[in-house]
């Protein structure tokens, strides 16, 4: 059986005047697209971890003495809120900035 090689990709062969797709890349993060926030009321957390555990995006991030969100990973779906037993989280409009 005779391997036939197959000629090396020739660029000068494609049309020049065709609509250029995808030449910038945009990076877009998760909360770019959030219509609500959560904020944590810290005086009424008691770090139980709850909405550590329900949130599916895992923006949840641990401090010393609460969780808070990470607002660049953060979509806004309130389950966090929704979960949290001690209503330690309310969702509240996004605003620009």
């Amino acid at each position: 059986m005779i391997k036939q090689s197959i000629p090396p990709f020739d660029s000068s062969t494609i049309p020049n005047d065709l609509c250029p797709i995808a030449t910038e890349f945009a990076f877009l993060k998760t909360g770019d697209w959030r219509a609500m926030r959560p904020v944590l009321l810290r005086k009424s957390c008691v770090k139980c971890g709850t909405c550590w555990l329900y949130c599916p995006t895992q923006c949840i991030t641990e401090r010393a003495t609460w969780f808070e969100a990470n607002y660049d990973i953060c979509k806004g779906c309130g389950i966090c809120a929704e979960e949290c037993p001690h209503n330690a989280i309310k969702m509240e409009e996004e605003t620009e900035v």
